[in-house]
This record gives structure tokens, sequence and C-alpha cells, in this order.
């Protein structure tokens, strides 16, 4: 509809009887009363505190939102619409299980759940592509050491932040291995998987959904979405780029994860959208004793001197994103080597929490959940750090980050004020006598 058309619709209502309205024109788009209302009832049934006044914040926030969909747009961002339903799944989920059933969810937002959804798939897509937006602009933001040393001296000591108590921790882990005729045992069934298939005696989201150990994807019968070849490791990339046919199943692919078998859904130039079904051998107890008995051997070549710990993870650790790092461990929340406590793996927190730096534990198994299934392990105390405040030399990421962030809000605030001298604004006088955060929407 056009802004003419939502204005005449909007007059026609009757002057006296309003059932919506336009508030805001923010270029070409409009911002209606009725938004503002749903968004106002979302955020407080969330539970989000807003600090102000609703009327005022609200369709303000929804006018940022235009100007980076309108440049999000202009530079041909898009988002994968298979997390975007994954995403709306999960929240629908969550508000029928708070209000109790989608009946009463349809009542309280009085909209059919198909309309909830929809209107949910377009927030939470605009959502994401609003992130990726922001995340492009402010992609080059990356101060040198020497601006993050003159940004820490700048701070009071007061306004750092406190930092819980940290370790660093090597790891050298390998898989036990699996008897053969556990590796035949997998391979036959998802060779009578792909029979089934073949024949069309069965469907392949269907078998993924009652068989794939990838509990994700198997929700939505072993689809991944549309990912590109770097996302997908090496052998599963292969075989999956290989296939031309949706209606044929790929060879058995072999993969750190486990078994897989792989059929076309989709390509789109460099992108493509597969289902899969993975299977995971099972480990007996005699297999991981005895990985258990080989780990307490190089440990003790360790704690005798016959080996260095560094050269130990070289030879022997099978964890690759720490064998060519001494085996230290890369916390992904962070990107450093510094982990809380809770950060770490139950397992290996366990154990660290009471070691000394330089110590090396006992064999012990764990659950490795990037793949989601037991190692067996010793590690190693690098570092242990104490509760203290903030500084150069223990917390240097933490420095940087704030620093990223504080120049990436710069950069953004920049950009809105740039983009509303730039762009048409239009606000019903009864909307406009709001104390923004960005007072440049009523231009002179």
């Amino acid at each position: 509809m056009t802004i003419c058309a939502l204005i005449t619709s909007a007059y026609m209502t009757a002057q006296n009887n309003i059932i919506d309205e336009v508030i805001w024109i923010v270029g070409d788009e409009a911002i209606l009363r009725s938004e503002v209302e749903e968004e106002r009832l979302r955020a407080e049934y969330e539970g989000q505190e807003l600090k102000g006044d609703p009327y005022c914040i609200i369709p303000e926030q929804m006018a940022i939102q235009k100007l980076f969909l309108h440049q999000a747009e202009l530079d041909s961002i898009t988002v994968n619409e298979s997390t975007v339903s994954h995403q709306v799944d999960m929240r629908l989920n969550y508000y029928i299980s708070q209000i109790g059933s989608k009946e009463k969810m349809e009542e309280y937002f009085r909209k059919t759940s198909s309309e909830i959804r929809e209107e949910m798939m377009t927030a939470v897509r605009n959502q994401m592509i609003i992130q990726q937006m922001q995340s492009k602009l402010t992609e080059n933001i990356k101060p040198t050491p020497a601006e993050i040393r003159r940004y820490y001296k700048t701070l009071p000591e007061d306004s750092l932040p406190m930092m819980p108590a940290q370790v660093e921790v090597q790891i050298i882990s390998f898989e036990p291995l699996v008897p053969a005729e556990e590796t035949e045992r997998i391979k036959a069934r998802l060779r009578e998987f792909t029979e089934r298939v073949t024949s069309g005696s069965a469907q392949f989201s269907m078998l993924a959904r009652m068989y794939s150990e990838d509990t994700e994807s198997a929700k939505r019968g072993g689809e991944l979405g549309f990912v590109g070849r770097g996302q997908l490791v090496d052998e599963f990339a292969e075989a999956a780029f290989a296939l031309n046919d949706p209606k044929k199943v790929s060879r058995i692919v072999h993969t750190e994860y486990g078994y897989h078998i792989i059929q076309l859904i989709e390509k789109k130039g460099d992108r493509i959208n597969c289902r899969h079904i993975l299977l995971r051998p099972r480990i007996s107890d005699e297999d991981k004793s005895r990985s258990l008995q080989r780990l307490d051997s190089i440990k003790q070549l360790i704690d005798t001197g016959a080996l260095d710990f560094n050269r130990a993870v070289m030879l022997y650790s099978q964890d690759k994103n720490t064998a060519m790092n001494a085996g230290v461990m890369i916390n992904p929340n962070t990107g450093s080597s510094a982990f809380e406590y809770k950060d770490l793996a139950p397992e290996i927190a366990k154990l660290v929490y009471t070691m000394h730096e330089g110590e090396i534990s006992e064999p012990f198994t764990m659950m490795d959940e990037t793949k989601n299934r037991e190692v067996c392990a010793i590690v190693r105390v690098k570092k242990k750090t104490d509760v203290h405040r903030a500084n150069l030399e223990d917390d240097f990421q933490t420095i940087r980050s704030m620093l990223e962030q504080k120049l990436s809000a710069e950069f953004i605030q920049q950009w809105i004020e740039k983009k509303q001298r730039s762009t048409f604004v239009q606000i019903d006088p009864k909307w406009s006598g709001c104390d923004f955060q960005y007072p440049g929407w009523i231009h002179d």
C-alpha cells in the first residue's frame, strides 16, 4: 500500500473513531499507531524496560530500523530464511509455554497464530538484517595496540570493570579407536536409509527426523539452510556440492562428526541447501579404558621430564582446534585464551579449579560439545588469575573490546545523524513533542 493510500485509509476511519493512523513517515515508509501499540504490548509481555515514554521511544526505534533496512536493501544484504524460521519457532514455542496454549496466545495478541508467525518472521528477519548492516558499517573499526594503550590511560580506575577469576588451559585429547565392526554397522544402517529413499518407500526428511543424531537439523527434516562451502567441513562440502539431482542421495561421507548421507534441496550460485542424516559410532568402555591408559603413559613421560607438554600436544593430540597452538584452548565467546570457570566444559572446570599453575590432570573423559561425543583428555593449567580490576597485562582483549564498542557506537551515532539529514521524515504533530535520542528527526 502506498503512503497516500495509507493516509487516506486512516482518514476514512473517521476522525472521532480512529482505528489506525500514520504517525511517522521515514523516506517512503510509514509507521502506524497500531505497530507502536503491538510493539509496546510485546515489550511489556517480554519484560523489557523502556526508560521513558514508550510512545516516544518505540516510534524512534522503528524509524532508526527503517534507516538501516533501507541501506541494507541498497547493499543487497540478505539472511538465511531457514535460520529466521528456526528463531521464530523458538520464540513462538516460548510464548505458548508462558501463556499456556496457542489459543491463549492468539487471544492475547488478538491475531491468529499464522498472523503472529508471519509478523514475527518479518521482525526477526529485519532484526538479523540490521545486525548484519551494523556489522558491515563497523567492520573496519580495528584499534591499534597503541590506540588501546592510550585509551586505557584515559580511563578512571573506578570505571574499569572487575574481572572474575580466570584460567588458561592446555589440552591433549583424542578419541578412542572405533572398532571396524562398529563402523560397518553404521555404514550398513546408512546404506539401508539410502535404499529406502531411492526406492520411494521413505522420504529422506522423515528418516532424518527419526534417526539423525544431529538433533538441531533433525527437527527440520535434516535441512541445514543455505550455506557456503566455507561453512561446511571439507569432506561434507565436497560431497554436498557434487550433488546435482535432488532425487539422489550422496555416498556415505565420513567427517569428524561421524558418518553422513546427504540430499540436495537447492543450489543458488555458490550457496547450497541440503539435508543430511548423521550417525555416530558407539564407543565401548574397553575402548575408552585403553585410551585413558595411553594418556596416562603420556602424562608419566611429561611428569618425568622425558617429554615436554607442548611437544606431546604436537605428537598426540587430535583436537585440531588447539593442536597447532600448543594445546591452548580458545574461549569462543571472547576469542582469548582466558576462561571464566563457568565457560569451560564442566569436566574441565571441576578439575582445574583446584589445580595450580603448571599442574597436569589425571586422564579423564569428557563430552566434546561440537561433535557431541566422548573424548579422552588430560589438561594443564597454564595460568590462573584471581578476581581483579581490568588491566592491560591480563585483560588486553577486554580493554580492546571496550574501545571497539565505544568507537562502533560513536560511528553508528554519526551514521544515523547523517542519514537523518538526507532522509525525508514527517512526524504527526501529536507525536512530535518528544525528547528524542536523536533530535535531528524534525528538520528546520
